[in-house]
């Protein structure tokens, strides 16, 4: 089929593995600003993705085509087909853009993004605090698997963030734009676990952020360290945790992506009702990864060598990092949360994952209990038995004396007919609590609202 001129905005020469041999237009200018050059490896995985799948087949490909560039989104109609020279076919595709557009880049749903980080932010064993220039300015690591990447960077401080671990999948060197780095996998040196990177930026997304959040997020939990006398296998074999979570979580994660790619109608225009069906199976998909999350830590939290990893931990920094993630969730529902002042009596020995995960979810519930337009209060203070105190206060319709029995049992959901929920939050906030040497409970009068209190043992005043 011939191109039409009119409509040519870009046109490109690749080999079957990639290779960018020469690009002109919006092309060339697409695979400078994905960090890429020319002549060089494909910058843009979208088109690399294209480019190799018909350097496999050995066949033209025409289609609709979307890419991100780190500030916009591009599309258009690409084609690839294969070069010929008389009787012999060459390894080299022709590359042809019609179409091409730009247009501003928007995150379609707010409240998902803002959840996936406070996911990840609760679950990454390393975070950094960046300069706008991505460099390391402060960081802390959990994991028993990154003293290696710890001691680098105490080593050589103050150096590019990606200077210290492996990349996968990405080529090309800093400076990159943030987003193109949003997600990828990386190898931590001295770690056998895969990881993921996030970057979140500090101030606007949109504009120029004046630093970023890096957070290293592993595939795989790390194994919990062994107590004294403990055995060396469980007590019951581990369904969830070690056989179905691995198995299910990547067609979990496939389905969601495929649907969220559909609903955003990414790989082609597809008639509304379409993308709504997608939109509704992207929410089952996130619905089912989050019960299976949970099961894996009921079973994690119920298995006889479970074990936390006990430090000093600073109560109002977790609060402050709870509050934050989840302030765009308060705020849709016009919900102000009060934080707790500094005080002296914030340092409880306690695993820092482990306590934000329970203090993400008393907020959590806090929100979705609590009615449009009132408050939620967050105070530390110490108890009659010199305990350190994290309490959360809602307004919400309160628990009778039944209700506040029931309300830590497992898979208790009080009646809710809706499908959000799986009933092991508090269940496994509490077993998480005991495991802490600590106790999680509840004051509350129907009609009055509702008081959640961590209580955990007092880790002395800091140095």
């Amino acid at each position: 089929m011939a191109t039409n001129d009119a409509l040519l905005a870009a046109r490109g020469l690749t080999d079957a593995e990639g290779l960018l041999l020469s690009a002109e237009g919006p092309l060339a200018d697409l695979q400078r600003r994905c960090g890429g050059h020319i002549p060089g490896l494909i910058a843009i995985p979208e088109l690399l993705d294209l480019v190799k799948q018909a350097g496999t087949m050995g066949l033209s490909i025409a289609r609709e085509f979307t890419a991100f560039d780190g500030d916009e989104r591009v599309s258009g109609f690409i084609r690839i087909r294969p070069q010929t020279d008389g009787a012999d076919t060459s390894d080299s595709y022709e590359v042809l853009i019609e179409n091409w557009k730009r247009e501003s880049f928007e995150i379609e749903d707010a409240e998902q993004a803002e959840l996936g980080d406070a996911v990840d932010r609760a679950a990454a064993e390393f975070l950094a605090r960046l300069d706008a220039q991505q460099c390391i300015r402060a960081f802390s690591s959990t994991g028993e698997d990154l003293v290696g990447l710890d001691a680098a960077i105490r080593a050589q401080p103050g150096q590019n963030w990606t200077d210290y671990i492996e990349l996968q999948g990405v080529a090309h060197r800093q400076p990159l734009h943030w987003r193109l780095l949003d997600g990828v996998e990386c190898v931590v040196p001295g770690s056998e676990r895969k990881w993921k990177v996030r970057l979140l930026p500090i101030g606007s997304a949109n504009l120029n952020p004046t630093g970023f959040e890096l957070l290293l997020v592993a595939e795989q939990p790390r194994e919990p360290a062994k107590t004294p006398g403990s055995s060396d296998e469980r007590s019951q074999p581990s369904i969830i945790g070690s056989a179905l979570t691995p198995a299910l979580r990547e067609p979990i994660t496939r389905i969601i992506g495929n649907a969220e790619t559909i609903r955003g109608k990414l790989a082609g225009p597809v008639r509304e009702e379409y993308s709504e069906y997608a939109g509704d199976i992207a929410a089952a998909g996130q619905h089912l990864m989050s019960l299976l999350d949970d099961l894996a830590d009921m079973e994690a939290v119920e298995a006889d060598d479970f074990a936390v990893d006990l430090q000093k931990v600073d109560l109002t920094e977790v609060a402050k990092r709870a509050v934050a993630m989840l302030s765009q969730r308060a705020q849709e529902k016009n919900i102000a949360i009060a934080g707790p002042p500094e005080t002296a009596e914030k340092h409880a020995l306690a695993d820092l994952r482990r306590v934000l995960q329970i203090v993400i979810n008393l907020v959590g519930n806090a929100i979705a209990y609590s009615p449009e337009g009132s408050s939620i209060t967050l105070e530390i203070a110490r108890d009659k038995q010199a305990r350190v105190c994290i309490s959360v206060a809602d307004q919400g319709p309160g628990l009778d004396a039944d209700k506040q029995d029931r309300i830590f049992n497992k898979f208790e959901r009080l009646g809710r007919d809706d499908e959000s929920g799986s009933g092991l939050g508090l269940y496994i906030s509490r077993k998480l609590a005991h495991a802490m040497e600590g106790e999680l409970m509840v004051e509350s009068a129907e009609g009055e609202g509702a008081k959640f209190t961590l209580a955990l043992q007092p880790a002395g005043q800091p140095s």
